[in-house]
């Protein structure tokens, strides 16, 4: 089964660079639709009241179908989109980014621009917390003793993460398991435990990683 894998942005942050004097903030936001984007555009153009430019992007929708930016003031062409190409290029979903720019004094031209605002941007995102969400399915597994140290060693080597294990006459594994690979890996385990490990499919969900954690959408 193909795997569908999105990078979502899971928590914002920030990220500055200078460029001949001129400081460039740029501000990360999660965000789910053109509401909440726009709300965060406001704060950030209330907290940097005193900028010159408070220039944005933000995408959303698992296709990018929301996608809009802004230059606030900046000659056409050299803010907004370039900050929209990182988002774009780097498949960063559900994301909003403002950059403020307070200006040094020294103009940078279009193309200095066009660099400035990209560079803040990455530095934005490179302090943020991107994960990637997939489709997975929860899987129960029960298996004697015997069986726990190839059962432990089949999940470790998929890389599949547990998210709950109950210790008793029997061992109750739960685990979250890529849709992709589900099937190969109940195989490995009937063939490991000779049949014996119990194997009871969950609901299927939408997941990811985070700092070592299962995180269920």
């Amino acid at each position: 089964m193909e795997e569908t894998a999105i990078k979502m942005l899971y928590r914002g942050g920030t990220g500055e660079i200078v460029e001949k004097k001129s400081r460039f903030i740029a501000t990360v936001r999660r965000i789910e639709n053109e509401e909440e984007a726009l709300s965060f555009v406001a704060q950030m153009r209330k907290k940097y009241w005193d900028a010159r430019h408070n220039c944005y992007a933000f995408v959303a929708g698992d296709n990018h179908q929301l996608a809009r930016c802004s230059d606030d003031g900046e000659p056409a062409g050299t803010a907004g989109r370039p900050i929209l190409d990182v988002l774009l290029g780097e498949d960063v979903h559900n994301a909003a980014v403002v950059v403020t720019r307070y200006f040094g004094g020294t103009l940078l031209g279009t193309g200095g621009l066009v660099r400035a605002y990209q560079g803040a941007t990455r530095e934005g995102l490179k302090n943020s917390l991107i994960v990637t969400r997939r489709q997975g399915r929860l899987l129960s597994i029960e298996t004697d003793y015997n069986g726990l140290g190839k059962v432990q060693y089949l999940l470790a080597k998929a890389e599949v993460h547990t998210v709950d294990s109950l210790y008793g006459e029997q061992v109750a594994i739960k685990a979250m398991v890529p849709l992709c690979q589900l099937q190969k890996l109940k195989e490995e385990l009937t063939e490991a435990t000779s049949g014996k490990a119990l194997l009871l499919e969950g609901d299927t969900a939408e997941f990811a990683e985070v700092e070592g954690e299962i995180i269920i959408f």
